[in-house]
This record gives structure tokens, sequence and C-alpha cells, in this order.
């Protein structure tokens, strides 16, 4: 993965907890890069990357799924979707 537009500017590295684990992600000017993502005790974690500006954790269970998605656009920022069944 390329992390150069993470290295410069944006507002740093964050961590987000859900139900699920938690993720750190680093915002740079105009990516996010995964530091790491540490799934709870009976969670499973996989990624998924549309654009650099835009990265999502998934946290899955048997009955619950946290999602994280951290973005660079419009904002950086990052929202967690807890569901469960």
């Amino acid at each position: 993965m390329d992390d150069s537009g993470c290295q410069e500017g944006g507002v740093g590295v964050y961590t987000v907890p859900s139900e699920g684990g938690k993720v750190t992600v680093r915002f740079g000017d105009d990516a996010v890069c995964l530091i790491s993502a540490v799934p709870n005790q009976g969670f499973t974690v996989s990624t998924s990357r549309t654009q650099a500006q835009t990265l999502k954790v998934t946290f899955s269970a048997s009955r619950h799924r946290s999602e994280v998605t951290a973005t660079t656009q419009p904002q950086s920022r990052a929202s967690v979707r807890e569901v469960s069944w």
C-alpha cells in the first residue's frame, strides 16, 4: 500500500473504538492510512479501500458487526456503524 498521502499534513493519528474492536488510522493531506485494527474477543477483522481518501474496517462476530469508516473527504473524520441481528 502506498502511504505517501499520509505522511504529511492532515490531522494526524486517531484511534476509533467500536464494539468489535479498535482502529487506529493516520489522516494525511490527501489520504487515510491504517495503522492497526485490533478485534475484540470473538470478532474477526477485514479492511477495504475504495480510494486513497476512504478506508473501511469491519469487525464481524456471529450476531454483531461493527463498521468503522475513516475518510478525508470532505474533511477528516471517522464514523462507526453498529449492526446486531
